[in-house]
């Protein structure tokens, strides 16, 4: 690993103070906001939603400045953001299945860098809602809220159940990993298919946990490959395997990997909105390369030293093409990552529409990853 890594010090040094230098700027600006997207330049700000999904993404992006930097500022804007959120938190109406996303990266990061016992709370209490929305009878955590849809479950939650592994160590209450597991082998069985593509979205019977129905999601059509969800798969699976160490989780992650990988070979590295869209889609999705490469590397980190180096290398390739072809480090925009896509098709809610724009994960994720290069070159 430590030679893949010395082959590309350079970039990830050079990308990293690119990072520090931009969101330094940025955070003078925006300060405690809560960006989406870009707009003429410009981050906007979504406080007016504030129980949107990617609402503290950008407390991510502050948080992990602040782990490497020190700066009083990134904590003070973060922290704020992560008050603010109380309002959705404490009013219970507006929590869905995203709290994972939403106190992971504002409370939990908060409380692992700082102890605040406020936070640690905060995150208990959002991972208890989280448990609460698990199926029993269907083996799964249900998404979103409303009368239509509780057998409902989408790959996303790959990715909010690492705050049920959190809840555990820190309660040391078994339960939140049963239903963290429940969840994971129900997607396993249901989401990931043979060749290691995925659904987005599945429907269950509520009541017996069979498959309904498999609507197309966010990506081409039913059966095809959402690049999105197929990022959240890869990084959620390798979360999970941390956590809890089960064989099959590590797999899973690697299976659905090697797949992303054999269709990125084809696409410079930079990644489709869906990997079996139409061959004249223009829709690229640059949050989705950022995502597939912070799974990669938490894979790397887990296999044995022979097999490092394609998982780690694979990541610098991704997120090197994503540096060449999306990333603005001018001040042009205030976005790090272009061409993001949220969704192949329009959806219900036209303020959320992104096609080849900034996209705040996106963002963050691309920061994330390299500062997990940054912390492997400095161990």
């Amino acid at each position: 690993m430590q030679a893949v890594l010395q082959a590309n010090e350079s970039f990830i040094q050079e990308t990293w103070d690119k990072i520090e230098s931009k969101v330094k700027v940025t955070s003078e600006r925006i300060k405690d906001s809560m960006p989406y997207t870009s707009r003429n330049g410009q981050y906007d700000d979504w406080q007016d939603t504030m129980d949107w999904w990617t609402n503290t993404f950008w407390t991510g992006i502050l948080w992990q400045m602040y782990g490497a930097t020190k700066q009083e500022s990134f904590k003070r804007y973060a922290q704020s953001m992560e008050a603010k959120m109380d309002e959705v938190l404490y009013g219970y109406d507006g929590l869905h299945h995203d709290v994972g996303f939403m106190w992971l990266l504002s409370s939990v990061m908060n409380y692992e860098l700082t102890g605040d016992e406020k936070a640690r709370k905060r995150a208990m209490l959002a991972a208890n809602v989280l448990s609460a929305r698990a199926n029993i009878s269907g083996g799964y955590i249900r998404a979103w809220n409303g009368e239509d849809n509780a057998g409902w479950a989408i790959i996303d939650c790959m990715m909010n159940i690492p705050l049920l592994f959190w809840a555990s160590e820190q309660s040391k209450d078994a339960r939140f990993t049963h239903i963290g597991t429940m969840h994971a082998d129900k997607t396993i069985n249901d989401f990931v298919r043979a060749d290691g593509s995925v659904n987005h979205i599945v429907i269950f019977n509520e009541q017996t946990g069979e498959v309904v129905d498999i609507p197309r999601g966010q990506g081409y059509v039913s059966g095809s490959s959402w690049a999105r969800g197929q990022s959240w798969a890869i990084y959620g699976f390798a979360q999970a395997y941390h956590w809890t160490q089960k064989p099959e989780y590590l797999h899973t992650a690697k299976r659905i990997a090697h797949y992303v990988l054999s269709c990125l070979a084809l696409r410079g590295y930079v990644p489709p909105c869906d990997y079996r869209q139409p061959a004249d889609s223009k829709l690229l999705d640059s949050s989705s390369g950022a995502i597939t490469a912070c799974g990669l590397i938490e894979i790397a980190k887990a296999v044995p030293e022979a097999e490092q180096a394609l998982y780690l290398q694979s990541a610098i390739q991704i997120l090197r093409a994503l540096d060449e072809t999306c990333a603005v480090w001018d001040d042009s925009d205030e976005c790090i990552l272009t061409n993001g896509t949220a969704a192949f098709h329009s959806g219900n809610f036209e303020r959320a529409e992104v096609d080849n724009k900034s996209l705040i994960y996106g963002d963050y994720y691309y920061v994330e990853a390299i500062s997990k290069l940054k912390q492997l070159l400095q161990a």
